[in-house]
């Protein structure tokens, strides 16, 4: 019997010291693991969906309990639809709303005071679908919690020459500021010449003025031949020329100073 067991108990302690380094290299690896946390990206805010049938929200604060909503929607359609402005004064428990038809779709909405009168102007650009995807712009100015509609000048000759739209509207300076490529041919053959438009906004007795800034031609400049170098006379000709003029000049000199012979009548008497 004593035979037979040692060598079982060497085997078994052979065993367990094999089992006992596994587990502690095992142990090991998971706590390595998790020494090292997992690296998580941060959550991407999203923008909050605007629910049907409304396309455009933003809120825009002018002073604290002074805001406006400015909303889009229509049912049916991307191209047309509505907007309205809703104007609440906290202070005041007062609330307007301003409504009316779109055309396009609301790219940006901005807020001046561009005639400092302390009344805000609130300024709807909007983008069209057709070829030029030409910008129009919806401005409002509050007074009184009263929306006082504004006319919004449009683009002179001059100033829509090469004008295929893509505008960029912003503010600076409390004025509104637009400016946009210059194309040069029409239809699908425009191009871009890379010069750009600046063009200001601003308002006096509640009327809106743009003044272009950016001097810029569309006009495309053709350089004139150079004038041809005058050909050099040689001096054989130029004393051939001198003596025809001399010969032509003596002949009508002598001419003049000849004079004319005066032809006497003979008158005969009879005898």
């Amino acid at each position: 019997m004593n035979c037979t067991i040692k060598p079982i108990m060497k085997i078994n302690f052979r065993v367990h010291f094999f089992l006992a380094l596994v587990t502690v290299a095992v142990t090991g690896c998971s706590d390595d693991k998790k020494s090292t946390p997992a690296q998580v990206s941060a959550p991407v805010p999203q923008k909050p969906a605007v629910m049907e049938p409304f396309r455009f929200h933003k809120m825009i604060e002018v002073s604290p309990g002074e805001d406006y909503d400015i909303l889009s929607w229509g049912r049916g359609s991307t191209i047309t639809g509505a907007f309205e402005i809703l104007h609440s004064d906290s202070a005041g428990a007062k609330y307007v709303t301003t409504t009316g038809d779109l055309d396009g779709s609301i790219v940006d909405v901005y807020n001046s005071d561009m005639d400092l009168d302390g009344n805000p102007e609130i300024l709807i650009q909007t983008k069209g679908k057709d070829s030029t995807n030409y910008a129009t712009v919806y401005a409002f100015e509050y007074d009184n919690n009263k929306a006082n509609k504004l006319d919004f000048p449009r683009l002179t000759q001059t100033q829509r020459k090469g004008y295929r739209g893509n505008d960029n509207f912003y503010i600076k300076d409390g004025k509104l500021m637009r400016e946009f490529p210059i194309y040069s041919g029409s239809g699908k053959d425009a191009k871009e010449t890379g010069a750009k438009r600046q063009l200001q906004y601003s308002m006096r007795n509640n009327e809106l003025t743009a003044t272009q800034l950016s001097k810029d031609s569309t006009d495309v400049k053709t350089t004139a031949p150079a004038p041809k170098p005058a050909e050099k006379t040689t001096g054989k000709t130029a004393e051939k020329t001198t003596e025809k003029k001399g010969s032509t000049t003596t002949k009508k000199k002598h001419k003049e100073e000849t004079p004319k012979k005066k032809h006497k009548k003979h008158h005969h008497s009879e005898e």
